[in-house]
């Protein structure tokens, strides 16, 4: 029976294939078969039109309305015109019938088959129908599929703290960050306050503020801190929260005491530096490079800059810094196939609070590394995380 049910199936795919293919032959022709006659039907036309004109002109003669000579000077212009349309039309009846049988061929036969090709390379006709329903028991990797399908679990079943802890960073990757708020205060109110849930309902405060750490989401990071003292994430915000309230001092401190805590390998180190220099420190060290990057690639300081740097005072040391990172500008217009100088790039004008720049930096960043790829994303999720407007810089 289930094979009888799969065959009739496959018939009436095939069959609906085939109307719609002889559907759209019908339309593409009709304007083919009816040329000869459309080019006919205006020769008849206009040949009306003139003969009409002759028997107005006799009218209007008769009636006085035009002399002997003006009725005998249209009649002969009409003539002309007549006659240059009947003569026009043997020689035009026939450069259609040449030029659409070959068209009409190819849309009939070749068309039809090369369709028919091009589905049998590519396509899955053997590849069974999957409604919905279907979809949501086996998602696969479908994000929306699977956000679907939580949501309607906690639609079921609202106290599932296990469910909101699942969907909240979904929400937020996906810049759904209303929704991810929503879903962080859910898991904390039903599992309990931890450093990763109390981190990432900051972030999606920070988010929906475009980049500024709230009163609101500086307390939560307080909070994370209580659980986990050495939290990178939650006092690298709170640093934050002190530099975009006019605190420079405080908020190198709190930069520089995260530094010496991180590992010299931590991947968080170079934006850590970045915001050191940006309050008038000096970097913790030109060993603070991401895992696996270039030392010398651009925008790393060297040993010899961060011996200069830290017997210069707070004002040569921004005129330094500044220099850095128009040095690194200058550099990748020459050659912007440099995915890690354009993440610092970036990076750099955030934390100079030149946003017009950093926007800039972003949008030929993206041209050279599209949104499409894994580095594209890598520089919008940066961008994301600095405040920094996107919209139009894919464009």
């Amino acid at each position: 029976m289930t094979a009888r049910f799969t065959y009739l199936g496959d018939m009436l795919f095939w069959i609906l294939v085939a109307a719609l293919t002889a559907a759209l032959a019908v339309i593409l022709l009709y304007p083919l078969l009816r040329g000869a006659k459309a080019a006919d039907n205006i020769r008849a036309g206009e040949t009306a039109v003139y003969r009409d004109q002759l028997r107005e002109l006799d009218r209007d003669l008769d009636g006085g309305l035009i002399t002997p000579e003006e009725a005998d000077y249209a009649r002969a212009e009409i003539g002309r015109r007549l006659i240059a349309v009947s003569a026009d039309e043997p020689a035009e009846t026939l450069k259609p019938a040449r030029h659409h049988r070959f068209t009409e061929a190819f849309v009939l036969l070749l068309l039809p088959v090369l369709g028919l090709c091009l589905y049998l390379t590519t396509g899955r006709p053997d590849l069974p129908s999957q409604p919905l329903e279907a979809r949501l028991e086996n998602p696969g990797n479908d994000v929306a599929v699977l956000i679907t399908k939580a949501e309607r679990h906690l639609a079921e079943k609202p106290d599932d703290g296990k469910g909101w802890d699942v969907l909240a960073p979904i929400y937020f990757r996906t810049m759904r960050v209303n929704d991810a708020q929503l879903a962080y205060r859910n898991a904390i109110r039903l599992l309990g306050p931890s450093p990763v849930r109390l981190d990432g309902l900051a972030e999606t405060l920070m988010a929906v503020s475009d980049g500024v750490v709230t009163e609101e989401a500086r307390q939560v990071l307080e909070q994370s801190l209580t659980l986990e003292p050495d939290n990178p994430r939650a006092r690298f915000y709170i640093a934050l929260s002190m530099e975009q309230a006019g605190r420079p001092d405080e908020a190198r401190q709190a930069f520089e005491a995260l530094a010496k805590q991180s590992p010299a390998d931590a991947p968080w180190l170079p934006l850590v530096n970045q915001h050191i220099a940006m309050n008038g420190g000096a970097p913790a060290g030109a060993g603070s490079v991401a895992p696996g990057a270039n030392p010398a690639a651009p925008g790393n300081p060297t040993q010899q800059d961060v011996a200069a740097a830290e017997t210069m005072n707070a004002g040569d040391r921004q005129q330094m810094i500044r220099g850095m990172v128009e040095s690194l500008d200058a550099k990748l217009s020459e050659d912007p196939n440099n995915f890690e100088g354009w993440m610092r790039l970036v990076r750099s004008y955030a934390v100079l609070n030149d946003k017009d720049r950093a926007a800039d930096a972003l949008k030929r960043g993206l041209a050279a590394f599209p949104p499409p790829g894994e580095q594209g994303r890598q520089l919008l999720a940066l961008a994301r995380e600095l405040g920094i407007a996107t919209e139009g810089a894919t464009q």
